[in-house]
């Protein structure tokens, strides 16, 4: 990769991924797209001048840095530490940090065109990255200045990952059904509960945590829950064993134990109660990354398909050829560019200060749909290969599957869809 000239460097020692993108031309990087919103009004499907230089800087990434050695990660299940320092030298591992806090401040839109570019090539790397953004929104959205402060500067200042500890043995898509305990005792409060696939615990520096401050069980959801911010080193708190996965196994996720872990007042986000609602917002602004992370990894099985299927010949012509393989790549196309669109939608609502939970739950449904079709027929395509781990479309398989569980299952969004259709017909609305 290329060398960012120190007049690019924050003082915090991190990359403006903004001033990287402005110098691109010198870096060599080529700008791929002449599909550049320009000063457009009313309905534009471009992407800025400045998104098409963060997506060809993270597409040149992936393809040079991540897909050489997704594979080897893939079988070792070993954490790729020099992938997320490269990304963090790009400014790319925390984009949506603040310029006021040392980070590029770029926004949704900006950040799932890397997520992805990111997933194209991995995205057990990719979601590693996302569980880290995930815990940063909670901060970003809810903290106060002191407190975003110290735990994004520490992000800035090293290539550190955090983790978003929500989900329970009890409580996964019913986030009201957590247990994790959380009791005040004068200025501080003692934590005492168990969370489950939680991404980057095995090496994360901080926590988001939801935990239940309401003595009350039958509190409702909207009162009983407190977010806080919690330091991994803090005594009490015990990382479970790296899960094994069917895919993303290259993705630290375990469960970890908190058992009378001290946490001051100064580290709850805005208020004791506010949690749910902090939760709600998180994944809100989480779900088009999910989704942007689907779309790259079908337009990561298109790509492989289509390069198969003009080699592979049968009956005397390429694959490609048959009517039965050239619509089943058609039908991935057709998914992967609608799947774009509505997430693209999704994010710049959120962009634009707009409550975006239908479209992001859309998104997040259809996108994920797309992305098992596209894995599933791109390992049909390759018949008998695609069934070998010598190539790359099983993994794709294997990695896409989660994408309709986490975040909210597929099911769940539905169900988030529908009640956000009822609402808007009885208003009046569309």
């Amino acid at each position: 990769m290329a060398t960012i000239p120190r007049s690019c460097v924050k003082v915090r020692g991190i990359s403006s991924l903004r001033n990287f993108c402005r110098v691109s031309s010198v870096l060599g990087v080529r700008h791929q797209s002449t599909e550049v919103n320009e000063n457009r009004t009313g309905l534009s499907f471009a992407l800025t001048e400045e998104q098409c230089h963060i997506r060809d800087t993270a597409r040149k990434f992936a393809r040079e840095e991540i897909i050489p050695v997704a594979a080897d990660l893939d079988r070792t299940g070993e954490r790729p530490v020099d992938i997320y320092q490269k990304l963090w030298k790009l400014g790319m591992l925390n984009p949506r940090i603040p310029e006021k806090h040392g980070g590029p401040g770029l926004g949704n839109v900006d950040s799932i065109v890397i997520a992805e570019e990111l997933s194209y090539g991995c995205t057990a790397i990719a979601t590693s990255w996302g569980g880290t953004n995930l815990a940063q929104s909670a901060l970003m959205l809810s903290g106060n200045d002191a407190q975003k402060r110290k735990y994004l500067g520490r992000l800035v200042d090293e290539p550190f990952l955090c983790s978003y500890a929500v989900t329970e043995p009890e409580a996964g898509s019913d986030v009201a059904g957590i247990q994790t305990r959380a009791v005040k005792k004068g200025d501080e409060y003692v934590i005492n509960g168990h969370k489950m696939w939680i991404t980057n615990t095995g090496f994360a520096n901080w926590y988001f945590l939801l935990a239940r401050t309401s003595p009350d069980p039958k509190a409702k959801a909207g009162g009983a829950f407190t977010g806080f911010i919690v330091d991994a080193d803090t005594p009490g708190i015990q990382p479970g064993k790296k899960e094994s996965f069917m895919g993303l196994r290259c993705c630290d996720t375990r469960s970890v134990s908190f058992e009378d872990v001290v946490v001051p007042k100064e580290n709850v986000l805005i208020g004791e109660g506010a949690g749910f609602k902090i939760g709600m917002g998180v994944f809100d602004g989480a779900r088009p990354a999910v989704a942007a992370s689907c779309v790259g990894l079908a337009q990561r099985a298109l790509d492989e398909s289509t390069k198969y299927a003009l080699d592979r010949k049968t009956m005397g012509v390429p694959i490609a050829q048959h009517q039965a393989v050239a619509f089943m790549l058609a039908d991935m196309a057709i998914g992967i560019e609608t799947a774009r669109l509505v997430t693209q939608r999704s994010a710049l609502q959120a962009d634009q200060g707009e409550s975006n939970t239908y479209y992001a739950s859309i998104a997040k449904a259809y996108a994920s749909d797309v992305a098992n079709k596209a894995a599933t027929d791109a390992v049909q395509i390759f018949g008998g290969c695609g069934y070998s781990n010598e190539y790359p479309v099983e993994k794709l398989m294997r990695d896409a599957k989660i994408s309709q569980i986490y975040e909210g299952t597929s099911q769940i969004q539905r169900i988030i869809i529908s009640g956000e259709l009822i609402r808007r017909f009885k208003s009046g609305g569309h």
